[in-house]
């Protein structure tokens, strides 16, 4: 690990003034001190933001909730009002790293955290991503965790949050206050920058900008919420492909679903077409099948990857039977309860 300076911000003003081009923000540090081991990222300056007041609170919030950057997985898990109302966010969690990890890990630190793409966390081969220009060594490599949907020439990995995923299909909201004090609310979906040709910029936040909050709607009274994970095994693994969905019914019609998915792209991924396509209509296996066909009709694989297509397949149909009621419902898959 090279050397660094080590900042403690006494408040988001303060933390503001201390950020510069070279700085980064630490709270959990679970991913971003593994980066800086292995070299792969390499700042100057370090601002530990975990003694800032007001940052680790979940607040009740138009109906909805706000949730603080600073709040630990394990306990945004844990919450009673995220269980009741919002199950498919803490099953997401709790389906993603290990409990010691959660304990420490935050809310905006899992909304940042890395890809876990082989090539990018080893310097010694190219990576557009770690060193803009480099090539990409993933390409005609070892793929089985690389994303299918969302790709470019310069770029293949997926985003690896659970969390993400579970609060794209919830519709949040992100909170970022900029260097200037002002703050600007943007959705999950545009957080996140497709890789294009600079795979390096992974999000909308601008220097020295920093999360503050992510801010959930209202929850949809008697909404089926459900978070289905494919792993290689049964614990600490991510996702190669991860299912989220809101489905709400109205007599033997869907009223509403909204869908995301994790490991098949580079952000967390949504297809608002799939989500239209679903509104209004009586569930059937072929609707779903129709879905993921559109929802996969871009998708670009390889020999590693291509299983992924029809991975995804069968995990949108299990989860949409399950949540429309085509079949019972398994652990993963629960009703929402009004939020007190």
């Amino acid at each position: 690990m090279r050397p660094f300076d080590y900042l403690r911000a006494s408040g988001l003003d303060d933390a503001a003034s201390k950020a510069g081009e070279t700085a980064q923000f630490i709270a959990g540090g679970t991913n971003l001190l593994d980066l800086m081991k292995l070299q792969v990222m390499t700042p100057e300056t370090v601002i530990d933001i975990n003694t800032i007041d007001g940052l680790d609170r979940i607040e009740a919030h138009e109906g909805g909730l706000k949730i603080g950057t600073l709040v630990r997985n394990a306990d945004l898990a844990a919450d009673p009002q995220v269980r009741r109302a919002y199950p498919v966010l803490s099953r997401a969690l709790l389906a993603g790293a290990s409990g010691q990890i959660r304990n420490k890990a935050t809310t905006g630190g899992n909304l940042l955290q890395r890809t876990r793409c082989p090539y990018f966390y080893d310097p010694a081969m190219a990576c557009n991503k770690r060193d803009p220009g480099a090539g990409c060594a993933a390409k005609g490599g070892i793929s089985r965790m690389l994303a299918i949907l969302g790709t470019s020439a310069a770029c293949s990995a997926a985003h690896p949050s659970d969390m993400a995923v579970a609060m794209r299909a919830l519709d949040a909201q992100v909170e970022i206050r900029g260097t200037d004090g002002a703050t600007r609310t943007v959705a999950m979906d545009e957080l996140y920058q497709l890789p294009g040709e600079t795979p390096e910029i992974e999000t909308c936040l601008k220097p020295g900008e920093i999360i503050t909050a992510v801010i959930l709607p209202a929850p949809q009274a008697n909404a089926t919420q459900s978070y289905r994970k494919i792993r290689d095994r049964a614990s600490y693994a991510f996702a190669l492909v991860s299912v989220a969905a809101v489905v709400e019914m109205e007599g033997d019609t869907i009223k509403q679903a909204s869908l995301a998915f994790g490991g098949i792209g580079p952000r967390p991924w949504a297809d608002a077409q799939v989500n239209a396509m679903l509104k209004g209509e009586t569930p059937s296996e072929a609707l779903f099948g129709k879905a993921a066909d559109t929802l996969l009709a871009e998708a670009v694989t390889d020999q590693g990857n291509d299983f992924k297509r029809e991975m995804t397949r069968r995990a949108l149909i299990a989860v949409m039977r399950e949540a429309t009621g085509m079949a019972p419902a398994s652990t993963g898959t629960d009703k929402v309860e009004a939020l007190a």
